[in-house]
């Protein structure tokens, strides 16, 4: 990747770092072309310090480093996305993240639900949630429900009628969600699983 960093205010660009593995962005530095060239030979994410007026890799002192795992240039070439494995927390506060956020894995509308669920099991009333009102009858029940799902989507995947099909796989995973939390795990811990299958 070629960067013209002469035609660049002060011979920075910004660099966003991100979690290769999360996708949560975890700080904003700025490079100059030797902190790229740095970060590049060492693979350590490597910037250029404002304030300190120097190159500065990212762990030097804390041992918090981050490991290059890519690097994109932007549309108009003039901010960077890296890509890296973060080395314990990023932040100098130890946040996680500079914006104070835990840099947990999130499936974004699924993590939603997961949570909703989790809220009903724990406060709703079972009268008036359907959710508590599952997990109050027992695991038994929520399996049986699964399983009633699943033969739902096999009957509706024979048929022609895709609106059908999409509507019983959304009670599959909405059901497979709930008895996930009944066995104490969430999907997270399916996707490690099968993360580790990949190796």
């Amino acid at each position: 990747m070629e960067i013209d960093f002469s035609r660049l205010a002060h011979g920075l660009i910004p660099a966003i770092i991100q979690d290769s593995e999360t996708k949560n962005v975890l700080m904003l530095g700025y490079m100059n072309a030797e902190a790229y060239k740095k970060t590049i030979e060492t693979g350590k994410v490597t910037f250029y310090s404002r304030s300190k007026q120097r190159l500065w890799t990212k762990g030097e002192e804390s041992g918090h480093f981050l490991n290059l795992v890519d690097i994109k240039n932007d549309c108009d070439e003039d901010t960077l996305l890296i890509q890296a494995e973060p080395v314990g927390p990023t932040c100098h506060t130890g946040a996680d993240t500079c914006w104070q956020t835990p840099n947990e894995e999130s499936y974004g509308f699924i993590s939603h639900l997961e949570n909703t669920i989790q809220s009903r099991r724990e406060n709703a009333d079972s009268e008036q949630s359907y959710v508590a009102s599952l997990f109050a009858k027992g695991i038994n029940k929520i399996a049986q429900k699964v399983g009633e799902e699943a033969v739902e989507v096999v009957i509706e995947a024979k048929d022609a009628n895709d609106d059908l099909f999409l509507s019983e796989s959304a009670d599959l995973l909405f059901h497979y969600l709930i008895l996930l939390q009944a066995k104490g795990y969430k999907l997270n811990d399916v996707i490690e699983v099968l993360k580790a299958r990949q190796k």
